[in-house]
């Protein structure tokens, strides 16, 4: 009985430090499309002046930026479960607000990368159907209300926390002895990222490659300039 209430409790705990951390991310630490594609430009020599021009660039070197994106945000994730990890379940919630950023980060890296920006409503919606996608919700029905994003985010976003909170429940209650915790917590961050990067870069990589046949159909090829 003891074993059920302490999973109830974490549950809880995780959906709602996860559904804040996801808030929170969306609001106050999005990545800057602009200064990011002068980042893309810089340390991947990408020829390109818009997100378009992603579209001429090759398919398989989108993918090797991907996958860097991929391993840097699972080492720091890593680090971060590991550190937090030394407090054991009394640093859970903060360590999952921590990891939701982390998280967010990277999947709007990835949809960048695969050259779609999020600056319009349809496009944040967009974002969150990838975060849902990664996260491995089925929001189909939430899909109505996509056209109202105030609307349609937390909803989305509630979906996702109870999801991942399953998650948690099951992979991480080991952290209750504190000097395992922060192995444990560094291995589960690094591979619940792991397992959520996989989801979304296949989400963009899918749709990249749709849109790109539309355009090769269309007799449209994207400029790599401005």
């Amino acid at each position: 009985m003891g074993t059920e209430h302490q999973k109830s409790w974490l549950a809880r705990k995780a959906e709602e430090a996860l559904r804040s951390g996801f808030t929170r991310a969306y609001e106050t630490v999005k990545v800057d499309p602009p200064e990011y594609l002068i980042h893309l430009r810089a340390a991947h020599g990408l020829p390109v002046q818009t997100y378009e021009g992603m579209f001429s660039v090759p398919i398989e070197e989108l993918d090797d930026i991907a996958a860097d994106i991929i391993r840097a945000s699972m080492k720091i994730a890593a680090a971060e479960g590991a550190g937090m990890g030394l407090g054991g379940l009394l640093t859970l919630v903060p360590d999952l607000g921590i990891l939701a950023a982390i998280t967010m980060r990277m999947i709007q890296k990835l949809s960048l990368v695969y050259g779609f920006e999020y600056n319009t409503d349809d496009e944040i919606a967009e974002l969150w159907i990838a975060t849902a996608s990664a996260a491995g919700v089925d929001i189909s029905r939430e899909l109505v209300e996509r056209g109202v994003v105030r609307q349609f985010v937390p909803r989305v976003i509630s979906r996702i926390a109870t999801q991942a909170s399953g998650e948690v429940v099951e992979k991480w209650a080991g952290r209750v002895i504190p000097l395992l915790s922060s192995v444990l917590g560094g291995a589960l961050n690094y591979f619940f990222i792991r397992a959520w990067s996989e989801r979304a870069a296949r989400h963009f990589r899918d749709k990249h490659l749709a849109a790109r046949g539309k355009m090769v159909e269309a007799g449209v090829v994207p400029r790599l300039g401005g």
